[in-house]
């Protein structure tokens, strides 16, 4: 991702890469480079670190690592409360398509009695579910609570440890992590006599640049925490 990331910017003809930085690089090489954005790639355990050094030092920044928790981003808001010309987006997907996808299935959802997501993805992920079925789910939690469409309908009585899933907010998540996948995510939703299957497929890394090149085109002009990336796509508020 941070390749493609720096190839993406490389290639923007509005925009200069100052630095490219390596996990355990000095951030301050960043302020060195004049840079006024921060693209944050790394892993749950760093994460943090950079977008505060960002925000602490007036940078905006565009993040697409997980572990970001209700908490984390909680205090994330707090910090950015003291920098009020900073803007921070926080991304657990950049694929345009995928978000489209996510955004139609929460509106989708509240015209079906069931629904579950199964999310697919390579081997080497560290993280399941994947950030982005975790937004999915919270995305179709929020409107099937607003429509007042109760929890899908489950008679299982007996089962193995996980067998139905993570349960997110009322909404079971099947991660399969298998050799040759990328990153992939299904989404079903079912009714009496019917079956809709909304699906999203990365086949190369290359998919999610043009989110993140929308982020840094963006993040700038939204102050504050920004989370998900269907904030700054035109959904006529529905997202």
């Amino acid at each position: 991702m941070g390749s493609e990331a720096v190839q993406a910017v490389e290639n923007a003809t509005d925009m200069e890469l100052v630095a490219a930085l390596g996990r355990h690089d000095p951030l301050q090489e960043v302020l060195d480079a004049g840079a006024t954005h921060l693209v944050d790639l790394t892993v749950p355990g760093s994460t943090e670190t950079n977008v505060r050094f960002a925000v602490d030092h007036g940078l905006h920044a565009v993040v697409g690592t997980t572990g970001w928790t209700d908490d984390r981003r909680s205090q994330l808001t707090e910090l950015l409360a003291a920098h009020p010309q900073t803007g921070v987006l926080i991304a657990p997907n950049f694929a345009l398509g995928s978000v489209l996808a996510s955004a139609f299935a929460a509106q989708a959802a509240k015209y079906f009695e069931s629904v579950e997501i199964i999310e697919l993805h390579h081997p080497n992920k560290v993280d399941a579910p994947s950030g982005t079925a975790v937004r999915t789910a919270e995305l179709i939690s929020a409107k099937r609570r607003a429509a007042g469409i109760p929890a899908s309908p489950d008679a299982t009585e007996t089962l193995l440890d996980g067998a139905r899933g993570a349960d997110v907010e009322g909404v079971h998540v099947h991660s399969v992590r298998l050799r040759g996948l990328v990153a992939h995510q299904e989404v079903l939703l079912g009714s009496e006599g019917e079956q809709l299957t909304l699906r999203h497929d990365s086949f190369d890394r290359a998919s999610f640049m043009p989110g993140v090149l929308l982020g840094l085109r963006t993040v700038g002009s939204r102050p504050g925490l920004t989370y998900g990336l269907d904030s700054y796509l035109d959904l006529g508020g529905n997202a």
